[in-house]
């Protein structure tokens, strides 16, 4: 087995082959560069990127790349299953609630942000025009892919290694393998524990699909006293008042892990149990502010043994 660590969109990333030797090792090499590419395009952070320039022309038709398109497209996709609680609409509040900067540059504790105007543009005002391949953001609307740009890396990173042998890609936490390992068995995948790093709250066996965990424990900041976080509840633009502490969810893709994820975290665990009971590809392991730990019903089929 073949594995490669690096850095990319502020998080640390992990791709493994379950093969040996120097094609292995050669074919993980390029997954950095792939990366890069991804991020160039898809940051919020970075000036020149396609996102950054998509969002300086709201309220224009502007042609996209095909990474721009794609990534927009599952962004999209993914507020139509969450019935709006992930959206790429938020960035404004975004900034409004201090996260105006990557979070490794972020102080920990600054002024009193003024308070965001209340609920988050609505995603079913982005047109997408595919007769042009172009893309029109209303205006005074600015997008950020945010964890969907992981997820989506995850699932391209893992189908195009998994051309050469089964793949698992970690991309800040959003973990997606291309399908069992070469000897038939599943990932051993650790559901870990945001009140302790060293310890898993249990393992899980991952023959495909995806696992993302979203939490309030982690991209967290003060502002006038406060503490913020990154998961905007979109009926109100503010960051989620939610019992979960983190919420880690499987699903058939990345996307799909991370978006469920956070649509859990920000309707409370009660809700988000349920909501996860009623989507037959989908499983769960919330914990709680209070410590408990609570799972969706399917997620005890997913345990190693």
């Amino acid at each position: 087995m073949e594995e490669l660590s690096f850095r990319a969109m502020g998080c640390e990333m992990k791709a493994v082959l379950d093969a040996d030797g120097p094609r292995a090792r050669r074919a993980l090499a390029q997954v950095p560069g792939w990366f890069e590419t991804w991020e160039a395009a898809l940051s919020r952070f970075r000036p020149d990127s396609e996102l950054s320039r998509l969002n300086d022309r709201a309220g224009q038709i502007v042609r996209a790349s095909g990474v721009l398109w794609e990534v927009l497209q599952a962004a999209l996709a993914a507020a139509r299953r969450t019935g709006g609680l992930v959206t790429p609409t938020g960035l404004v509040a975004l900034v409004a609630a201090g996260y105006d900067r990557t979070f490794a540059a972020l102080p920990a504790a600054g002024a009193a942000a003024p308070a965001p105007a209340g609920p988050l543009p609505a995603w079913q005002a982005v047109r997408l025009l595919p007769r042009l391949h172009a893309i029109q953001v209303p205006a005074g609307v600015r997008l950020d892919f945010g964890g969907i740009a992981k997820g989506w890396a995850a699932d391209r990173a893992a189908r195009q290694l998994a051309a050469l042998a089964p793949a698992l890609v970690d991309a800040g936490g959003d973990i997606r393998v291309s399908g069992p390992r070469a000897t038939g068995e599943p990932w051993p995948i650790g559901a870990g524990d945001p009140r302790d790093a060293d310890r898993d709250l249990a393992l899980l066996a991952l023959r495909g699909g995806a696992v993302a965990t979203s939490g309030r424990d982690y991209r967290r900041w003060q502002r006038g006293g406060v503490w913020q976080h990154h998961i905007l509840d979109p009926r109100t633009g503010q960051p989620a008042t939610t019992d979960v502490l983190s919420a880690t969810v499987l699903a058939p893709t990345a996307v799909a892990a991370e978006s469920a994820a956070k649509a859990v975290l920000i309707l409370g665990s009660g809700a988000g149990l349920a909501w996860l009971d009623a989507h037959p590809a989908l499983a769960g392991l919330l914990v709680l502010d209070d410590g408990q730990v609570r799972l969706s019903r399917r997620l005890p089929d997913y345990y190693w043994s």
